[in-house]
């Protein structure tokens, strides 16, 4: 990307000349891409779970701020973390990851993949093939990608949720708790709050990606180096997460009323109703942007580690590949 000629996007996945054949011949056209998505998928997937597991004890005390009625403080959020851990033990904090990486782990591998291609098709498209997309081009390869995830992955998400505020006697596992929603509430009830998310997941992946893009590419400008250090990364990564749920926030919190109604009591069927009674009961900024502040430490970290973890695994994976298929 020196110069904004060549693509970096999560490290150039698409260069060919570094495919070769255990015999030293150039691999089929069909051969590299199956490679490449691949190694997108594994990346992805390595870097979606690292950057949860990292941050999930701030996550679960977010969501269960914002599915509740109880003001936002950091004091009442340690107060939280200090009580659960007291009650539950240490490991309790972590209460509901298991479902949040059989979400995030598919979630990220087809994101960052998606991305990948999305970035090649738009590229053919307004003729940018082998250069750096231009802002347009690069917000929507994000905001596809972001789409095509969530909407893959989404009754994951909701499961992810119910485990997160609901006490371990309620649903004692994963498939416990699909089979009491599909019993108790409807099958439906798996895709509530689905049009919040994907209105959410637009602005969040299209910013984070077209960010971290951006900021690498002026990097490279800049410096003269195309590779930017893993400190570096994790800076424009963290910015980027930063922006990115910034912009979504409030349809964040509408999607987790709506995921966790049937369990708090709530009855929220729409997002303009959601909405109006968080506005009503809580006030526009304690209620759409509560949590938003242990967002602004959670958000940075986990999106700055898995932008990094994704890009230096790709680096890792190439360079084995590269070493495997000289030996040969």
């Amino acid at each position: 990307m020196g110069n904004g000629e060549v693509v970096e996007g999560q490290l150039g996945l698409k260069r060919k000349d570094a495919e070769t054949s255990h015999r030293g011949h150039i691999l089929p056209e069909g051969t590299q891409e199956k490679r490449s998505v691949i190694h997108s998928l594994m990346s992805g997937a390595l870097a979606g779970a690292v950057a949860k597991t990292a941050v999930a004890p701030l996550d679960r005390t977010k969501i269960m701020f914002q599915v509740s009625s109880n003001r936002f403080s950091a004091k009442e959020a340690y107060r939280l973390i200090y009580r659960t851990y007291l009650n539950d033990g240490f490991f309790s904090l972590w209460r509901g990851n298991s479902a949040t990486m059989v979400r995030v782990i598919p979630y990220a591998a087809i994101q960052f993949c998606a991305h990948e291609e999305y970035k090649q098709l738009l590229g053919s498209y307004y003729g940018f093939q082998g250069k750096a997309l231009t802002p347009l081009p690069r917000f929507l390869a994000g905001s596809l990608a972001g789409t095509t995830a969530a909407m893959l992955t989404y009754p994951l998400d909701l499961v992810r949720a119910r485990m997160a505020v609901t006490p371990k006697e309620m649903y004692s596992n994963i498939l416990h708790v699909f089979i009491r929603i599909s019993r108790e509430e409807g099958l439906k009830t798996l895709y509530r709050g689905f049009t919040p998310t994907i209105l959410g997941v637009i602005p969040y992946a299209g910013l984070s990606f077209f960010t971290y893009e951006t900021l690498k590419k002026l990097h490279a400008d800049h410096s003269g180096r195309s590779q930017p250090y893993p400190v570096e990364r994790l800076v424009f990564g963290a910015c980027a997460g930063l922006i990115g749920q910034s912009a979504s926030y409030p349809l964040d919190v509408v999607r987790r009323r709506m995921q966790t109604a049937g369990v708090m009591g709530y009855s929220y069927n729409s997002i303009v109703r959601t909405m109006t009674e968080i506005i009503r009961e809580e006030g526009l900024v304690r209620g759409l942007y509560k949590g938003l502040s242990m967002n602004w430490v959670k958000g940075p970290i986990a999106v700055g580690i898995s932008f990094t973890t994704f890009d230096l695994t790709q680096i890792l994976l190439r360079k084995w590949e590269q070493h495997t298929n000289v030996e040969r």
